[in-house]
Order: structure tokens, then sequence, then C-alpha cells
């Protein structure tokens, strides 16, 4: 690699400083003509085609392999399919990339009618052949993998491991091993035609360049033997191993996870080796992020975390702690998604970097409770020497590293499509309710009714079915603790195999509550079958009963003690009632969230007008905090409503987005006002935190010319997106928050 003049401002003096200065930049920072040509590239040739494995290539690979072995047990077949795939995939070498392993999957390889030269009569065949075999119903994937075996053995060593256990057993389990040595070696000859393709580009490389491709060739060739040594090896192992999991197990949004952690051994053998610099290390991180960006389709997420700490609770941060955050600043694209594992000794300036990105707008890093979070895994019996391996598997929902079977976001909840139906019910019944709180419980207990047969029941009988007929060979390899039971992901091989729902529009539910208790109950100035009459009719001919309700009542985000009650209530009764169901395969827990990824907007856009002064199909809240717009008493009061409540319990994740005005974060004093806001929350129980800082007319001007700003990031509902890239309803809900254009008072709705 070679060196470069720029270095790392770090002082380890400035861990205790209470404002340190931000001294962790690279003296040429903005300008990098590697990483500004990948960048352009990505973005010019990025398409929204979904996931790879969906491609007629390996669709055809898998037909094949599993008519060739028709016959066989289906833990055999799974695995010689997914072998077949690894080995089949295609790559090449873009210039100037640092890394190996990106695919080419050409038009060839499409459906006729799609523009290819596969037979559309073939193309059917194989898809109502292969539909035998699926869709596989349930969650995949939104894990960190454990590749601590590979990292320590070597590939080749784990595969002879693996084939020595399946000639020790008997029955399932043997096959359940001899479906794993399938995967892994798929994995290794996967790995052998990414070389290929990088040794194929060395001769027509510049002299300068072919010492680089020699060098990721040689090191793509010996990881396929080897464990690795350098950081090089270290990255281009997670990216195959997280990749191929995949691309050929279907199992999506697997993570890097914890890099700094990861990494570090590799970058220290390297750093005192004299291999490369803090400049290398970083353009190798920054490559991980493009390759990242280059084959994950718009629209999702993929961690990395950073900070945190470790099973004896001491801060594990470390310089690759603050590389992958700087890897932001030159990569300025969607993926990963960054975030900082928070606690009292997380060092001052690695907040303060945090911090300085998100006052430049860069829609990342986020910030974890990393107090809170450990507090809610030890809940769920994951013991305190566990409990600082986690990561959010991709927007803020929480599951253990290397050993997760978690399914997340399984299902999402409408709030506000219940209480409608109760209002519904309400104003039919010869008897509605007499009391707010006899409405409350009539409430609670059909929204108890659909987490128990929407949720709970539906998800088990997804378990079953996976059980059944699933089998993901090769994520089972690398989650802790497949290869120690002899069991596949997909029949209970994980250690931890909760399933975690999220509660969406709970600000709009709260808020909606709120105005049944004043108008119904107290003042008593409407009844049930006139309030359902407006909701119908989406308020139209009743402006003024919409400005009532959405003006004169309290609003969750304003520190009001009746509104944020109402909201302590709700979330204890959610989680004792999700804490009632135990599911498939161990009695394992049933976990809720109150984040929403895009779906605050796709259930908005099926429910009706709302108490709250909604109209029909508008998005809901985004999170866990206020509803847009109505935070009216400054950032502060917003941040004590939405800290009001323990948010332990809800593992399944609790996202909170905040809003500022570029203008108002120019100087180095209002970008630590930001810091001291954030830190907060956070030690106020917060659960995670992610702060937009952009201003309305340039989201305005974005979305009217959308060709000039194709890389405007936002933060949405616990994920990063292309704001230009959004549905236009989705592109009015980031217009509709709060702008906080001051620290305290009224902002701009």
């Amino acid at each position: 690699m070679k060196r470069s003049d720029a270095t790392l401002h770090y002082n380890e003096t400035t861990r205790n400083n209470p404002e340190p200065e931000i001294r962790f930049r690279f003296d040429s920072i903005s300008s990098d003509a590697r990483c500004d040509a990948i960048r352009s590239r990505i973005l010019a040739t990025k398409t929204d085609t979904g996931w790879q494995w969906q491609s007629a290539h390996l669709l055809r690979t898998g037909y094949q392999s599993l008519k060739a072995s028709e016959g066989l047990p289906r833990r055999i077949r799974r695995g010689l399919r997914t072998r077949a795939r690894l080995e089949s995939i295609p790559f090449t070498m873009h210039e100037p990339d640092l890394l190996a392993g990106l695919p080419s999957f050409s038009a060839e390889n499409l459906p006729a009618c799609q523009g290819g030269t596969i037979p559309d009569a073939e193309h059917d065949a194989m898809t109502a052949y292969l539909g035998t075999f699926g869709p596989e119903p349930g969650q995949t994937g939104h894990c960190e993998l454990d590749r601590s075996l590979a990292f320590r053995f070597g590939l080749a060593r784990l595969n002879r491991i693996i084939e020595q256990r399946a000639s020790n057993s008997t029955g399932e389990r043997r096959e359940t091993y001899a479906a794993f040595a399938s995967g892994v070696a798929g994995l290794i000859g996967m790995i052998g035609h990414a070389a290929q393709a990088v040794e194929s580009a060395i001769p027509l490389a510049a002299p300068a360049r072919r010492a680089e491709l020699d060098r990721i060739a040689r090191s793509c060739r010996h990881i396929m033997q080897a464990p690795p040594e350098t950081l090089l090896d270290a990255i281009h192992l997670v990216w195959f191993i997280d990749w191929g999991v995949q691309v050929t197990d279907q199992a999506i949004l697997t993570a890097p996870g914890r890099l700094d952690r990861t990494l570090l051994p590799y970058y220290r053998h390297d750093i005192d080796s004299g291999i490369l610099d803090d400049n290398g290390a970083l353009q190798l991180i920054e490559a991980l992020y493009f390759h990242i960006n280059a084959v994950i389709p718009n629209g999702l997420a993929i961690p990395v975390m950073v900070g945190g700490r470790d099973r004896h609770g001491r801060d594990t941060t470390n310089r690759l702690s603050y590389l992958c955050l700087e890897a932001l600043r030159r990569t300025r694209l969607v993926y990963p998604t960054v975030g900082i594992a928070w606690h009292e000794g997380t060092p001052d300036d690695l907040t303060a970097l945090a911090v300085d990105l998100i006052s430049k707008g860069y829609s990342t890093p986020a910030l974890f409770g990393d107090e809170t979070i450990q507090r809610g895994l030890r809940r769920y019996g994951v013991p305190a020497r566990e409990s600082h391996r986690y990561i959010n598997s991709t927007c803020v929902e929480i599951t253990p590293s290397g050993s997760s079977n978690v399914w997340v976001a399984s299902p999402y909840f409408s709030t506000c499509w219940f209480l409608l139906e109760e209002i519904s019910h309400q104003a039919a019944g010869p008897s509605p309710a007499p009391t707010f709180d006899a409405f409350l419980d009539a409430y609670l207990d059909r929204l108890s009714s659909h987490i128990r047969d929407e949720g709970f029941k539906v998800q088990n009988d997804y378990r079953e079915h996976r059980r059944l007929n699933g089998g993901k060979p090769l994520q089972s390899i690398f989650t802790r603790d497949c290869l120690k039971r002899g069991r596949d992901i997909d029949e209970g091989g994980a250690r931890y195999n909760w399933i975690e729902c999220s509660f969406v529009g709970l600000a709009n539910l709260v808020d909606s509550l709120e105005v049944i208790r004043r108008q119904v109950f107290e003042s008593r100035t409407m009844t049930f079958p006139g309030m359902k009459a407006v909701l119908d009719t989406d308020f139209q001919g009743h402006e003024a009963t919409r400005l009532q309700f959405l003006n004169r009542h309290p609003k969750f985000g304003n520190a009001d003690p009746a509104v944020d009650d109402l909201m302590k209530l709700l979330v204890h009764r959610i989680a004792q009632e999700c804490a009632r169901y135990r599911v498939d395969p161990d009695n394992s827990h049933f976990i809720p969230g109150a984040f929403c990824w895009i779906m605050h907007e796709q259930l908005g856009r099926q429910c009706g007008a709302t108490p709250d002064g909604r109209r029909a199909g508008l998005p809901f809240a985004d999170g866990g905090g206020p509803a847009q717009g109505r935070e009216h008493q400054g950032p502060t009061s917003a941040i004590l409503s939405s800290t009001c409540w323990d948010a332990s319990p809800f593992i399944g994740g609790v996202a909170y987005n905040i809003k500022f005005n570029r203008q108002l974060l120019t100087n180095l004093s209002s970008v630590n006002r930001l810091k001291d806001l954030v830190v907060s929350f956070l030690r106020r129980g917060g659960f995670e935190i992610q702060v937009n800082v952009v201003d309305r007319a340039t989201l305005q001007e974005a979305k009217a010319h959308p060709e000039a700003y194709r890389d405007l990031v936002v933060r949405i509902g616990g994920y990063t997106d292309y704001f230009t890239r959004l549905s236009p309803e989705m592109q009015d809900e980031v217009l509709l928050r709060t702008e906080f254009e001051q620290w305290s008072g009224r902002s701009s709705p």
C-alpha cells in the first residue's frame, strides 16, 4: 500500500477533555482520486434490480443442482445447491478497486422476455420446479456472523474439521455436517474464482497497478487455504463470508458488524510491520464500504458498529473505531450505517467525531445506548459475559453477534389501525366504555389479540415450516452453536432464536388516546359515533375539528406529564403482553420494538384518519419519538419525552429521529451543544438517536431537481436512504418533521 503524507490527528490527551477540538481528520480528506472514481462509478451504475441471488444465473444453477441430486436427503441437496451456486458466480475486477469480489452477473443470464438469452419456456420451467422448495416464509439474515473459526483455522482446515465430524456422525447429524462441508468447499471455490478475475486483469494493467492487483490476488489465494495475516486478508475474508451467505443461502443483510474488534489484530500487525499506515488502513475500510454499496439494493440497511465495552466493562474503543467513522467522510454513500455503542467510558473525542460528521450533514453515525441495550439483553437471558457482543442487525433492532437466528420486525403492528377498530366497535355497540380506563383496557385487549394471532401464532407456524423444509448450510457454519449441535440454523442450531416484532405509530396512538380521553370522557364534547363519523370522512367538512384535535390537546414530545405517563403505560403493557409468549424452536422470547424502517409510510398509507388530527394515508411517527411537527417546546423537551420510559425491554429496536437546520450548527460551540444534547439523551436511557442536519430548502430543491442531488442522504425510520430515491410520500414525511432552528422554544414544523 502506497504511503501517504496524510496523517490521522488523534491525541490521547483529549480523551477526558470536555470540549475537545476536532482533531482526527485527515489533512487531505476531501480529495482522493481513487475514492472519487469508485464513488462516481457506484452512483452512476447502481440500479434498483433487487438481490443478486434473484438473478437468472443463480436460478439456473440452483435448478440444475437440485435436479441432479433428486433422491438424496434434503439436507445433502441443500448443501450441494449452496456449493454449486457459490462455485458458479462470475467476478470482475474494477479499476481502481482495492478489494476483489464484485460479481458480474451479465444480461445474457436473464430470460428472453427481459432481454437475455435464457428461453422463456426454460425460465418458466425452472421457476415452477424451484417453487416446490420455497419461498420460505419468515425472516432471514439480519445478523453479524461468527467468523472466528475461519479467522482462527482458515477455511481449508475448517472444512477438514467439518468433514471429520461428518464421518464420525450418523443419521441427520451426518447429513447436516456433509451439507456444511459442501458450503465451505463452495466458499473456497468462490474465492478462487474472484482471484482468477484479479489475475486476469494483471497483464493489462499499468506497472503500478500490477503490484496492487498482485497483492489482491495473493490475498485471495492465501485465505482460501490459511488464516488471514494482514488487514487486506481479514477484510477480504469478512467480505467473502458475508456476501457468500447472502447470495447463496439468501440470508439477507448479514453485517460487517463490530469491525473495530474483528480487524484490530490485523491492523496492528500491518502498522507494526510497516505494511501500511493509517491512510492505507482507511483506504481498505473505504474499499469494503464501496463493495457493500455496489451490491446491496437501495432502501435497506447494513450496519457497522464501533466502541462499546468488553466482558469486564472496559471501553473497547481503538484506532479502528475512528477510522470506521472517518471512512464515511470520503465514501459519502448510503451504506454502511455506522453506529457507536455509547457508554459513560466512551472517549469524548469519539463522540465529538461522530457529532462533527453529523453536523456536516452526514446521515450517520447513529449513537446507541450501550447500558440500556446490555440491560435488555440480560433481561432476555444473555449472560453478562456475552451481553457486550451485539449488533444493530440492520436498522436499530438488536441481535447477539455471531449467535443469532433472531427474526426481526416480525411483524410490524399498526397500532392506530387497531385503535380505529376499537373506535368502530365502541360506536356500534350498545354499551360504550363508561370511563377512559375501561376504553383503554378494551383497546389493549384488542391489541393483545392481534399480537397473539398475527404475531406469535403466524411466526411460530413459519418457524415450523422452516424446520421441515428449510436449510442454510453456509450461514449455519458461521452461527454459534450450529456446528457444536450438528443442526442447521433453520432447525434450531443457533444459540438465540428470538422473534422480534415492532409497534408502529406509538406517538400517534398516544396523541390520539389523549384526544379521546379529553373529548369523549372529560369534556364529553364528542361521542364515539360522532368521532367515527368525522374520521370516516377524513375530516372533510370538519377542518375545525381536525385543528382542534391537532392543536388544542397535549402532544407527545413536549414533556407533558399526562401524555408521557400514557406512553409509559402503553409500552409497559406491550412489553408485558409480548412476554407471555414463547416461540419455537426452544421456547425463545417474543420481543417488542418501536421502529419502522419504511413501514410508518406504508402502514400510514393504508390507515384512515386518526384522532390526533392526522389525515388518512399520511405517515405515522417514525419510531419512538414524537409525530412529525409536534414537538413545539424545543429539542430538550422532545428528548425528555422520548426517554420518559424504560426502553430496555424493547430490544426489537427503538429509533429516535431528530432534525436540525444546518445554519444552527456552524461553529464549534453549537456542535458541542448538539453533542451535549445527544449525550443527555443517552444518559437518560435512550436506546438510539439519529440526527438529520439539512435545511428544508435543500430538500425541496432535491425533490424538484433529483438529478442534481442523487447523493443526498437522510435518515428514515432507523435506516439511511437517498432522498431522491424515496417515494414522494416518504419525501413529504421527511419534510414534515420538525426542523429545530433554535435550542429552545418553537421550531419550524
